[in-house]
Formats: C-alpha cells, structure tokens, sequence
C-alpha cells in the first residue's frame, strides 16, 4: 500500500486543502497520516476525518522582534527530531505540504530521508513558511498564474486549490428552508471569515435598506458580531457557519467575501459572481490585495479597497456585479484553476509510483 503523510496547519486554510484530497487518496489506496502541531486546529479537524494524527514541536519564523524569536527556533528544532522519528518509522512514499510553520520540520526531515515533496502555495506570492521549503519541494503548485514566476524553474504547478468536495453538493433549496427566506429575490451571501470584518459588516448594514430593496441577505458577520437591533424582513444573520455552508453556497446569487486564497478559490470553483474586499495592507502583508487583483484581471471578480469601502459604492458594486453577473460567470467557466484536486492527486500519484 502507498503511503502518504500531510502536513499543515495554524489557520483552516492550511488544512481544508488537506481534507478536499482525502477522499481522492482513500480511493487511490493510500495509507494517510497527519503531521501537524500538538494542539493546533488541525488536530480537530483532522481527527473528526478518523486520519492518525502525530503531534509535533513547532516555532513561528518573524520578520519582527519578539522575545520568542529566542526560543522557538529551538522549538523547530525538536519538531524537525520529532518529524524525523515519525517519517523513519512510517516510510512514507510522498508528503504533501500545504505550509503554515508546523510544516517547515516536516518538510526539511522529508527532505533528509530524500522523500518526494509536493508543497501547495495558496497565494499570489509565497509566505515565510513556504518560501523556506521551495528548495526541498520536487513540485510546487500554486493558484494564480502570476505566482509562477516567483518559484524555482521546473517545479511550479498552476492547479488551482483542492476544494472540499461536500461544498460542491450543496442544495439551494436547503439553503432556503434552513434560513427561512423565500427566494423571490436574489440572494447576496456575505463571507468575513469566523471572526468576521468590522468594517465589512458596518458597510453592509450601513446600506440594507438599500440592498434589501432588490436583495434577500444572509450575513456571517463573525463571533461576537450579531447586531441584535436590526430585524428587517429578508436579512438573516449568524456568527459563523459550517455543516450548512455549502446550502448557502448554493443559495447565493452573489458573494461578497474578504480575498483569502481558499475563500476565493472556492467561489471560483462553484462559478459565484463576486464583490472581494480584501484585508488592508496595514494589518498584513497584502497577499489579499494581490488575491484579489488577480482575480479582478481574469475577470472572476469585482474588488473594493478596505481603504475606500463605503455603505454607497459597496451598494452600488452589488448591483453592478449582479447586472454583470453572466459575465463574471463565463470568465469563471473558461479558468483552469478551478479545482485542484485531480492535478494534486495526479502529482501526488506520480511522485509515490517514481519512489
């Protein structure tokens, strides 16, 4: 039986990736094992998927002074032991990476057991994580054409982002029935994330009356964030939403959403017309701002600055992506980015079968 060891984590989005192959990778016969932090999300997440999962040290690399830029390198030094253990007695015939800090031990220990390495970048340009693997990966693979150019010659992939194959299956119907709406108009699905974004959700609100004339909305504003105040018909809202994710995917008429890769990707993969509003540069180091002009020059999305958002272009940028909407969505249709799971697997397989 081929082997296979994952690796990922910090954010969702460094395992969401990982869970889409699965289903891929059972059907292909391999045996799967998760290498992620001792008590990161990851864990959760994995282990609700009944994947074996081992734990490891792991540090964060700054840019920046931090006291812990003191001690966490020794921290990635057991990890990179502890991965080295765990890769000896496993054998596996490939890993793939879809990056966060947890991955970087895994990746170097791969690396010295000379094990193929398949890293996934999501954004436009490598993270710290990420750029630390590029020499140690045998295959790259990216979302954004625009990113090739910045990783090693031969080894860059355009796949796209693998996509959870349940969130292609939703039900629009069901969508309706779990949010109560009726349907008769379209419906604006707004995306900030679990923790949601102030100003996003300050701006939508700032101008329901006006969306609401011509829109049904269902508004995931974030932990913490219902505005317990507002009760207007055809305007639902909830903190954060998982299991019927893929109903309100199904439901949406338009998204409008912050740029991270995988929120991006996924719109793209279910062809929903877009309004991106990706997170200043201010607050990170703009990989949305690049997401999202990418997405704006192929033609998949219309992006609005945080910097210049108000309730009234906001409004006005609705109207004009729904009246357009045909457009976005052949742009969507023509793209070879959309799902990444059938190039990833086809890589994945041909890197075991060479081991």
């Amino acid at each position: 039986m081929k082997r296979i060891i994952l690796t990922g984590g910090g954010t969702a989005g460094h395992v969401t990736p990982n869970i889409a192959l699965l289903p891929g990778l059972k059907k292909a016969g391999f045996d799967i094992k998760y290498i992620g932090s001792y008590e990161g999300m990851e864990r959760k997440l994995i282990e609700k998927e009944n994947i074996p999962y081992c734990g490891i040290a792991t540090g964060k690399f700054r840019r920046y002074f931090d006291v812990k830029n003191f001690t966490d390198p020794f921290r990635v030094l057991k990890g990179y032991h502890e991965a080295k253990k765990i890769i000896k007695e496993y054998k596996p015939d490939v890993l793939f990476s879809k990056g966060g800090f947890v991955a970087v031990p895994v990746v170097f220990a791969a690396k010295r057991y000379k094990i193929p390495v398949i890293i996934h970048e999501s954004d436009m340009t490598p993270g710290l994580a990420n750029k630390l693997c590029l020499s140690s990966a045998t295959k790259i693979c990216c979302n954004f054409p625009e990113t090739v150019k910045h990783l090693p010659e031969g080894k860059a992939v355009l796949s796209g982002s693998p996509i959870r194959e349940e969130l292609l299956k939703g039900s629009r119907d069901a969508g309706l029935s779990f949010t109560g709406l009726t349907g008769n108009k379209p419906v604006l699905l707004m995306m900030g994330g679990s923790m949601g974004s102030k100003v996003v959700n300050t701006a939508l609100r700032g101008g329901l009356n006006t969306i609401l004339r011509e829109f049904e909305v269902v508004h995931l504003c974030g932990k913490g964030n219902i505005d317990t105040s507002i009760n207007k018909e055809g305007y639902k809202q909830y903190e954060y939403i998982s299991e019927e994710l893929k109903d309100l995917m199904a439901m949406a008429d338009i998204v409008l959403s912050r740029a991270g890769a995988n929120a991006i990707c996924e719109l793209l993969a279910l062809q929903k017309p877009n309004v991106l509003v990706p997170l200043s540069a201010a607050v990170s180091r703009g990989d949305q701002i690049l997401n999202a002009s990418s997405f704006e020059k192929q033609g998949f999305s219309y992006v609005l600055q945080e910097e210049n958002l108000t309730s009234e272009n906001l409004c006005e940028a609705i109207k004009t992506v729904y009246k357009k909407k045909n457009d976005y969505i052949n742009a969507m249709k023509k793209s070879n980015q959309a799902n990444g799971v059938e190039v990833v697997l086809q890589l994945i397989n041909e890197l075991a079968s060479k081991k």
